[in-house]
């Protein structure tokens, strides 16, 4: 899978690794302090670790391809917990409400330029949908959600990097 995610998501190749998200988009590394990060440090300490599945794949639109946790209360409740402690940084910026659903982006055609052997446009997302019946093949996968990794990016566009790593209990 991480072949895929490297080329047909642009975070990929900017450092961010395969994850589920918790919160996005958060406050810009600049605000983010000694406060914030004991806060965040406090608040995961109270959660304890969980085991999940990623069962299956399934679309956003033709806009992304991602694959699903078989239960996702254990990261809705994650979401929920950052966001009533950090009300300003709604998940999404609220454009979603309460219908958040955890996954794990395997990739986005629209963030893909692919070009065939001869030089052409390829398309991204015929090839994308025939990495869906490979990523397939490989689940479920089952996975232990130990930690939640604070990433930040400096610049838009910038490489994205590891700002803090706060254990679940």
């Amino acid at each position: 899978m991480g072949r895929y995610r490297e080329r047909f998501v642009a975070s990929a190749r900017l450092g961010v690794p395969a994850h589920v998200t918790v919160l996005f988009p958060f406050m810009s590394p600049q605000a983010i302090g000694p406060a914030v990060i004991a806060e965040l440090e406090h608040l995961f300490a109270a959660v304890s670790r969980f085991r999940f599945q990623l069962t299956h794949t399934d679309w956003f639109g033709d806009e992304v391809l991602w694959l699903g946790v078989r239960d996702p209360g254990p990261f809705r409740a994650l979401t929920r917990c950052v966001a009533e402690t950090f009300p300003d940084f709604p998940p999404y910026e609220g454009q979603f409400g309460d219908s958040l659903t955890p996954h794990l982006t395997v990739g986005k055609p629209a963030e893909t330029v692919c070009r065939t052997l001869s030089g052409q446009e390829g398309h991204p997302l015929t090839e994308l949908r025939s990495a869906e019946a490979s990523v397939r093949s490989h689940l479920p996968i089952d996975a232990e959600a130990t930690s939640v990794t604070l990433m930040t990016q400096a610049s838009t566009g910038g490489q994205w990097s590891k700002t803090a790593t706060f254990a679940l209990a």
